[in-house]
């Protein structure tokens, strides 16, 4: 007859160390063999134990937070420092907004190091020690309330806020500085122009340039019926000024037979019969590019606003609330066609009525 000796016939002295068991808790793991088995012992980090590796992990929480303080102020700073249309080649990112990059370099800075400041306070400083938190109902009774607050004035003496002056006083000094950023977004939420808006790349002196063959244009280059689009000398197609420029400064040159112009100040303007009148539509700023050769119409494609050039492009239909600026233009000594100063008023949708 055979037999069988199992686990809980083995002697305690014979069992590993820390192993050793009784015949109720053997018992007792017969049944479940899913139970609890407690909490490992607790190991104390070097800082609990090393005064000076605690020092050490204070300066490093308290340098994180100070490198945010930096940061935040640099993100405020890079509003004052690079203007809008600066752009920088940063490898591998390649030709980028110098105001966008350090805008986010600095505040991703900012946020990261008070991230990582606290975590690496927690991890290093704060209490570990392992706690049970028995299960209970969802409502609290007045006990619980009081093991609460008792809890957390316990965990408030345990992260040494009190006693770690120097991250305490950085940390608070990050907090308060790192909202300022937001204030500082607030400029974006509408456009600063003061007067840019008021102004194009046209000034006294300033060729007309064909847009198309970026060759300066005679009058003798103009004939009668033709429309041809120009810009202003220096403006070059593939700079970033260039879309910001060219939405202010299009304009469109047309002979009329200087007997046809009804308009006097448009004609004092005009040279030879040769009339400059801003390409951007005075309804929601379209280019107008449809010209009418027996009437002297142009009409913007967008929603139909006609104007008449032969009569200083007063609006004669659609919804354009003012005519087109006319720019004045004269002949040089070496017969080319250039301008004699911007625009006497702002070009575009009816700016003179918001600012």
């Amino acid at each position: 007859m055979s037999s069988h000796t199992g686990s809980h016939d083995v002697p305690d002295e014979n069992l590993p160390e820390g192993r050793e068991s009784t015949h109720g808790e053997a018992a007792t793991r017969a049944q479940n063999p899913f139970a609890d088995p407690g909490l490992p012992p607790h190991e104390p980090r070097v800082q609990d134990i090393d005064e000076r590796a605690a020092k050490r992990s204070e300066r490093t929480v308290a340098l994180l937070f100070t490198v945010s303080i930096l940061a935040t102020i640099g993100f405020i700073a890079s509003y004052v420092i690079f203007p809008i249309d600066q752009y920088v080649f940063i490898w591998p990112l390649g030709e980028i907004s110098a105001l966008n990059f350090s805008l986010g370099m600095t505040l991703g800075i900012a946020l990261f190091c008070i991230g990582a400041g606290a975590v690496h306070w927690a991890r290093t400083l704060m209490s570990d020690h392992e706690l049970i938190g028995e299960r209970h109902p969802i409502e609290a009774d007045e006990p619980t309330r009081t093991q609460v607050l008792a809890d957390f004035a316990q965990g408030a003496k345990e992260s040494q806020l009190g006693r770690r002056k120097l991250i305490r006083n950085t940390m608070f000094g990050a907090l308060a500085v790192v909202p300022l950023s937001g204030v500082v977004l607030l400029r974006d939420l509408g456009p600063l122009p003061e007067d840019k808006l008021r102004h194009t790349a046209w000034e006294k002196g300033k060729l007309l340039v064909n847009q198309n063959t970026d060759e300066p244009l005679r009058p003798e280059d103009i004939t009668v019926g033709s429309l041809v689009m120009a810009k202003p000398q220096g403006l070059e197609e593939g700079t970033h000024e260039f879309m910001a420029e060219i939405a202010k400064a299009a304009v469109m040159l047309v002979r009329l037979e200087p007997k046809d112009i009804k308009d006097k100040q448009e004609l004092d303007w005009s040279h030879e019969g040769i009339v400059a009148y801003s390409r951007i539509c005075t309804h929601v700023g379209c280019p107008v590019t449809l010209y009418e050769q027996q009437t002297h119409h142009v009409l913007c494609p967008c929603h139909q606003s006609t104007f008449d050039l032969a009569d200083g492009a007063r609006v004669i239909f659609g919804p354009a609330g003012h005519p087109l600026p006319q720019l004045r233009i004269s002949v040089n000594e070496d017969g080319y066609l250039e301008a004699q100063g911007d625009f006497a008023e702002p070009v575009g949708p009816s700016f003179w009525e918001r600012g």
